[in-house]
């Protein structure tokens, strides 16, 4: 097995993406049979509106300030923020600043 099968080391997520002019852009950093990890990078007043995700997955904010809803509760996410998400909640992000988080999709937890 190489090394690059073994680990994924990134510097700077934050880097990794530029906050689009009115927009919103994601790339994907990893995707094995455990883990999915993208980086969104959106413009203030951009949103994703609300879904779920068919498994757990975590958001961390690395930086702005977002609105979230979270099923029924609405919640600030500033730089920093952590949310831990169980498989099909409904939720939902709106940028109030431009805002770049890490998305984690677990698979076969």
């Amino acid at each position: 097995m190489s090394d690059q099968e073994l680990f994924c080391h990134i510097a700077d997520v934050a880097k990794e993406v530029d906050v689009p002019s009115n927009g919103i852009l994601s790339s994907t950093l990893l995707n094995n049979d455990r883990l999915k990890a993208v980086v969104f990078a959106f413009d203030a007043g951009q949103e994703l509106s609300e879904h779920t995700a068919s498994m757990p997955a975590v958001l961390h904010f690395l930086s702005g300030e977002a609105e979230l809803t979270l099923g029924s509760q609405p919640r600030i996410a500033k730089s920093g923020a952590f949310v831990f998400m169980q498989p099909e909640l409904p939720h939902s992000v709106k940028a109030k600043t431009p805002v770049v988080m890490l998305l984690l999709l677990l698979k076969n937890p």
